[in-house]
């Protein structure tokens, strides 16, 4: 089973540039048409927030219009540029978000690997929370199926990344999720987004990630007082390989551009490599 993730695209409409620089739509462009080009494609997509720049309809129909070309189903989450009303029309002929209720939760099923969106935005906030109605709804679809190898995706990371900028708005009370995991051990893995860079760690027992943006990147300083700025690198988005048999959730990076093809392998005698 493989998994592309998607995240912090930041879609503008009317061909208007991202914080006056990035062409986010041709970006994301390119995204689809790498993951539809890899040899053998991802069974499915994760959105995890940030998906538009001001949660407007508009920007959620060109965010349509750019998904339209993946093969794949699509499955989204909001970020804190997302606006929950406006997300759940844009993906509601999918039937996978909630038509009702506070927060857009839910579960994948059908694949060996169970997916569980969470949504942790907080309205007109940049960092997000994980209260204690969202994770007693969490806590009840764990116990739900506790022998199910199981990965939970959400926008804010739960851990501190040593990116100050970004930390001081991650999921604030992520330790009480943290609780939550080491009493459910079918979780393999919690993937993130927000912070616009590849980030790793093993956090309260659990592998832990955060994807990079296929459209900009935050700036990699490690200073306490570093400013919110960002930097084009190389546009990026992650793919995530599942193991049934080992149990294993990997995580790959795609590089997204034209880099000459593949070609073969010869060894100093000038001999093919199979």
């Amino acid at each position: 089973m493989l998994i592309a993730q998607i995240t912090d695209t930041h879609i503008k409409a009317g061909g208007r540039l991202a914080y006056r620089q990035v062409d986010s739509a041709a970006k994301l462009r390119a995204c689809v048409a790498q993951l539809n080009a890899l040899q053998t494609p991802p069974d499915l997509v994760l959105l995890t927030g940030d998906l538009v720049d001001l949660g407007r309809d508009e920007e959620y129909a060109v965010l349509r219009e750019l998904l339209a070309p993946l093969r794949m189903p699509v499955y989204a989450i909001p970020g804190n540029h997302d606006d929950r009303a406006a997300l759940r029309r844009a993906f509601a002929v999918e039937g996978y978000l909630p038509a009702q209720g506070p927060f857009l939760h839910y579960v994948v099923e059908e694949h060996p690997l169970r997916l569980i969106g969470l949504d942790t935005t907080i309205p007109g906030q940049p960092g997000g929370e994980l209260c204690a109605e969202r994770l007693a709804w969490l806590a009840a679809r764990l116990a739900e199926a506790p022998q199910r190898p199981t990965a939970l995706f959400m926008h804010h990371p739960p851990f501190v990344t040593g990116l100050a900028n970004m930390d001081r708005q991650n999921c604030a009370n992520g330790e009480a999720l943290g609780d939550l995991l080491e009493q459910h051990r079918q979780v393999r893995h919690v993937l993130c987004g927000h912070v616009h860079r590849p980030i790793h760690t093993h956090w309260r027992g659990v592998t832990t990630s955060i994807a990079p943006s296929p459209s900009h990147s935050c700036v990699l300083d490690f200073d306490p007082q570093a400013s919110h700025d960002f930097v084009l690198e190389p546009p990026t988005c992650a793919l995530h390989y599942w193991n049934a048999e080992a149990g294993l959730l990997i995580s790959h990076l795609v590089f997204i551009g034209d880099f000459g093809g593949r070609f073969p392998f010869y060894d100093e005698q000038g001999r093919l490599i199979d």
